[in-house]
């Protein structure tokens, strides 16, 4: 098995890049639908949430209200680490199962694809075979949270600013595809990645 870590900032395209590899043939594993399942109600991730930030960022159906978490910990670092610490460990626990699955299931034949957005950030960036990092401007990137999910630019720096800077995170990259253009120019960066991750991956063999 071959396990790629993909991220890269808001707003980069890290979900339209993992569609297209998934296409190709990974086995793609999302952290954040895997965040979504650790904090469901009453496991005991929305336990520790709720006893910290107060039943005020429950829903009316006592789910954890993304929306209003978020808010919360990207206008405080310190709430931020709070939560990342609580829902790290349990997220990276559940993608283990999850590839020791596919591995099971593939007799270890298969190119795993995680999508970590703060693989950075948890210091997880030498976990992994390959590090792929899907990369755009911050100008790129703050349009397209206004365009797309209806931020202010206010808002939408704010987002950026809570991240790790881009250098950082193209500093561990083994492979960047930049995603600035159309959708035909990033699957032109996607087959030559894919290109490149196959090679790899039928090397290590």
């Amino acid at each position: 098995m071959f396990v790629v870590a993909l991220t890269g900032g808001i707003a980069s395209g890290k979900s339209t890049v993992c569609n297209m590899l998934a296409r190709k043939g990974a086995f793609v594993i999302c952290s954040d639908v895997l965040a979504r399942e650790v904090v469901e109600k009453e496991k005991p991730a929305w336990k520790d949430i709720v006893a910290h930030f107060g039943d005020e960022i429950l829903d009316q159906d006592g789910e954890i209200d993304r929306a209003k978490l978020a808010e919360i910990v990207f206008a405080d670092a310190e709430e931020r680490v709070f939560l990342e610490g609580v829902t790290h460990p349990r997220i990276f626990q559940r993608m283990a199962e999850t590839m020791r699955e596919i591995d099971a299931g593939t007799g270890g034949d298969a190119v795993v694809i995680l999508d970590i957005p703060l693989l950075v950030e948890a210091r997880a960036g030498g976990m992994f075979d390959y590090n792929l990092v899907v990369d755009a401007s911050p100008q790129v990137q703050v349009e397209r949270l206004m365009a797309d999910r209806g931020s202010t630019e206010e808002e939408a720096w704010a987002r950026m600013n809570a991240q790790v800077p881009r250098e950082e995170r193209l500093a561990c990259a083994d492979l960047v595809i930049h995603n600035e253009g159309n959708i035909a120019d990033l699957q032109q960066e996607v087959d030559k990645a894919w290109e490149t991750i196959g090679a790899l991956a039928r090397r290590g063999r």
